[in-house]
């Protein structure tokens, strides 16, 4: 069934379009991000005054007679101090931040702008759906590597980095998917990854853990990957292809095919296509050495292994 156009009152959405275009601006200008995302994030959690008080309270006291804890902020508790810091994304951490092959430069901007999204989709305000899916187109256009006209990001999609990810026009991610571009992601024009989705573009190895290769991930023009499916790094979903719900990727999908399963199989060419489409038993292919990419860690990475495994088998 198609959908119906939906508007904001006038009041709402002049207020809506200024306060986007004056972030827009400001991501787009010569401030530090750093800044932008705290001032978003006080003003649109009602947190300003509070975190005005902690700043007023903490200047009062003469610095060299305070205890250096006291300096933190004093008449704050230590709770609603963590808070107030945190809408700073220079005191946050993510998992991705720990990952050894990061561009460091290119992650510095990009976890500021994806700390900025997720908090954002943790408010109220962001089930307001007309107004996040402008707040979150905006983001995106700072935050991909690229992105085109018209795409709509629904609520609690979650990224490695966000700037290996590149988007097409008119594109549809729906609520609680997972693009992974620790490796790299491209998505085509006009195509729908559906709830719960995740594709990703990096794999363990199977004794090693701690050992990643990462790959490019594709989904072309008008693909639908649909309902809790996954796509295994380097795998393509081909234009125009389906991949059903819950199905598990495992190599390329040939476009105009319908694949099911895990591991998904073509099932089906769509009605219409047979003409132009591979033959029914094509596909499945896995590719992932045509789209491995190559990374060089620095010599003096101190390497931290989190599990400590013994990975040497019985008797070896």
């Amino acid at each position: 069934m198609t959908k119906r156009h939906v508007s904001l009152p006038a009041e709402a959405e002049t207020a809506m379009t200024a306060f986007i275009d004056e972030v827009d601006d400001r991501l787009a200008g010569p401030e530090d991000t750093c800044d932008v995302v705290e001032d978003v994030l006080l003003d649109l959690t009602g947190d300003r005054e509070a975190y005005e008080r902690w700043q007023a309270s903490a200047s009062q006291h003469d610095e060299a007679d305070r205890a250096p804890e006291a300096r933190d902020g004093a008449d704050v508790s230590a709770a609603e101090r963590v808070r107030l810091q945190s809408y700073d994304p220079c005191n946050t951490t993510l998992e991705s931040e720990y990952y050894a092959e990061k561009d460091e430069e290119k992650f510095r901007r990009s976890k500021h702008l994806q700390w900025l999204w997720r908090q954002f989709d943790s408010l109220p305000i962001a089930d307001n759906v007309e107004f996040a899916l402008r707040f979150r187109r905006m983001l995106a256009n700072h935050l991909f590597e690229s992105c085109g006209d018209d795409c709509r990001f629904f609520k609690g999609i979650t990224f490695t980095y966000g700037h290996n990810i590149s988007v097409g026009d008119n594109t549809v991610v729906h609520d609680d998917v997972h693009l992974d571009d620790r490796g790299k992601l491209t998505i085509g024009n006009r195509a729908s990854i559906s709830d719960g989705v995740h594709l990703y573009s990096h794999d363990h190895d199977i004794v090693d853990q701690t050992a990643v290769e990462n790959y490019h991930t594709i989904v072309e023009d008008d693909a639908r990957v649909t309902y809790d499916a996954m796509v295994r790094a380097g795998c393509q979903v081909g234009e125009n292809a389906v991949v059903g719900a819950r199905a598990v990727v495992q190599g390329d999908v040939p476009a105009h095919h319908v694949a099911v399963g895990a591991p998904a199989k073509s099932v089906k060419i769509k009605p219409g296509w047979e003409d132009v489409a591979e033959p029914l038993e094509a596909g499945g292919e896995n590719r992932q050495a045509e789209r491995r990419i190559e990374y060089d860690l620095p010599d003096d990475l101190d390497v931290f292994d989190e599990f400590e495994r013994d990975l040497e088998p019985p008797g070896a």
